[in-house]
Parts: C-alpha cells; structure tokens; sequence
C-alpha cells in the first residue's frame, strides 16, 4: 500500500513543510518585497504546477492526434482543467504579492496581462469542447487547438514579459534580481524545491482523481 501511494504522502509531507517552515526560514530582507518574499513558496511553486499540467495536456494531444485514442483526450483535458485551477489559485496568489509590494493588486505589467491572455485562451478551449456535440470531432479539434493555445501560452507568458523592458517582474530584460531560483539565497532554496515538487505532485494526484471521475461519468452515460 505504501509503495504505491508513497508519492502522494511524499506531497504532503512536502507542502506541510512548505506551508509551516516557509514561515520561518531566514529571508533577505531585500528591497520592496521584504518579508512577501515569502509567497515565492506558493505563488510560484503554483504556477510550476500549472506549467507541468499545461505540458502534460499539451504531449496527450499530440498523441491524441497520432493515435486517435480517446484516453489521451481525456488526459489532455483533464490536465487543462486542473492546470487553471493552478492558474487562477497563482493569479489570487499574484495579486495579493502585488498589493503589498506594488500598491495595487493589477499593474500595467507584461506578465500579469500575459497571464491573464493565457487563461482566457484556455478557458476558451473549454468553451470550445462544450459546443462541439459529436465526441471524435470534439477531440481532433480541441487537440488541434490545445497544441495552438499552448504556443500562445509560452509566448505571452515566458517570451514576451521576459523581453520586455516594462516589466516589474524579476527576470525581465536589463532587470536585476536576487528572487528567481538560480539567484535566490540558499536558505530560501530548502523551502522553495521542495515547494515546487509538492504543487506538481499534488496537481498529478488531482488530474489521477478527475480522471477517474471522468471515467466513471462517461460509463454512467453510457449505461
């Protein structure tokens, strides 16, 4: 039993620790952020488990689209789902940083607006998927658009904030930081990656749960 679940304590166990000792654990105390440096542990560990479902739901439909097998659809879409709920959770995350640090919860920022471009894409491949009735059809094209939307999603989301010389984020062009991992002070990297790996894990036992029910669902119709 402990073999096959030892990942999902591993989760917990993980998160719990983010959770408490991210609290605790020595912070620099740097410039505008200060002690919201903190919300690193769950804002951005949430968006790595968003990018992880994004991609997972990406690769199933590509092989969605070379086999035609309805399991990889499903994992696609679920993935989706699962991956904005992240999104939105890093988004309220966002905005609660940005108030402490910037004065407002919503800035002119090329990555917030990039963010919230992406989301709207996604959502829309939601919409998309409950307009088509015919389930095939559905799928070849909810794949076709997934692959496009996850494009677009590195795009507004990694390439263009990253270029851009606007951006209050860290990591932008000409823009020092000390707050993005490979810069971060080594005390912060105990909670940060362990951080990350909990959110990702826990996002894959949410996407194995949503599956099943969507098994269970599609078994119920039929009958």
């Amino acid at each position: 039993m402990i073999k096959k679940y030892w990942w999902k304590l591993l989760s917990l166990i993980l998160l719990l620790y983010a959770v408490t000792y991210g609290f605790f654990v020595y912070t620099p105390d740097l410039p505008v952020v200060h002690e919201s440096i903190r919300n690193l542990f769950y804002h951005v560990g949430m968006w790595f488990g968003m990018f992880t479902m994004l991609t997972v739901s990406f690769v199933y439909s590509l092989k969605y689209l070379k086999g035609f097998d309805e399991k990889n659809d499903r994992v696609a879409i679920e993935a989706v789902n699962v991956g904005l709920m992240f999104g939105f959770l890093g988004i309220f995350t966002g905005m609660i940083w940005a108030n402490f640090t910037w004065g407002a919860p919503w800035v002119k920022d090329p990555k917030l607006n990039g963010a919230a471009v992406g989301l709207v894409i996604y959502l829309a491949y939601i919409i998309l998927r409950s307009s088509v009735e015919d389930r095939h059809k559905r799928a070849k094209v909810s794949a076709v658009y997934n692959i496009f939307a996850f494009v677009l999603w590195i795009i507004f989301v990694l390439v263009l904030p990253k270029i851009a010389t606007n951006s209050m984020h860290p990591g932008a062009a000409g823009k020092e930081t000390t707050v993005l991992p490979m810069h971060m002070d080594s005390s912060m990297r105990t909670v940060f990656y362990p951080a990350v790996i909990g959110w990702i894990l826990l996002g894959t036992w949410i996407l194995q749960i949503r599956i099943r029910m969507s098994k269970i669902k599609d078994k119920i119709e039929e009958n």
